[in-house]
């Protein structure tokens, strides 16, 4: 499960990639617009900008932007940065693999081998999405909601 940390990155993200191009955005329009606290959101950022996901512009004008296209920024590069691997158990692991004490053979443990399974689907998904991916989700899905069914017998 992502952290609250997390998911409030990843809306900030895609606030920001909504904007790519336009400029950098205060902090503060980000926060209200996303429903995220300020003070928090300050911190998120500043991380996102050490981690090289962001760039920003001190000043009249200035904010956060995207310090690459959306295009290029992975749900799963994002996850990683914050939260550590994705495996739900450190066994499952491919890169802070570490043994169960019980466990006495990690490689015909059942448990181990569906955990694999269950890393390499999300991994799958998130390395596959980036934050463009995402937008044209969204778009698509609000283009398909304004659509009106209409039945015909």
């Amino acid at each position: 499960m992502l952290t609250r940390k997390t998911k409030y990155a990843l809306q900030a993200l895609l606030a920001l990639a909504r904007e790519y191009g336009r400029g950098p955005v205060l902090i503060s329009q980000l926060a209200s617009r996303e429903s995220i606290p300020h003070k928090f959101l300050e911190l998120i950022l500043l991380e996102l900008k050490n981690l090289g996901f962001l760039g920003s512009k001190k000043g009249r004008g200035g904010g956060y932007f995207l310090a690459r296209p959306p295009a290029e920024i992975s749900i799963g590069s994002v996850v990683r940065c914050l939260e550590g691997p994705v495996a739900p158990l450190p066994c499952a692991s491919e890169r802070a693999y570490q043994p169960c004490e019980e466990c006495q053979d990690p490689e015909a443990c059942g448990l181990r081998l569906v955990m694999m399974d269950v890393r390499d689907s999300i991994a799958g998904i998130f390395d596959c999405t980036s934050l463009a991916d995402v937008l044209k989700r969204e778009a698509s899905a609000s283009a398909q909601k304004g659509q009106s069914s209409t039945w015909e017998i």
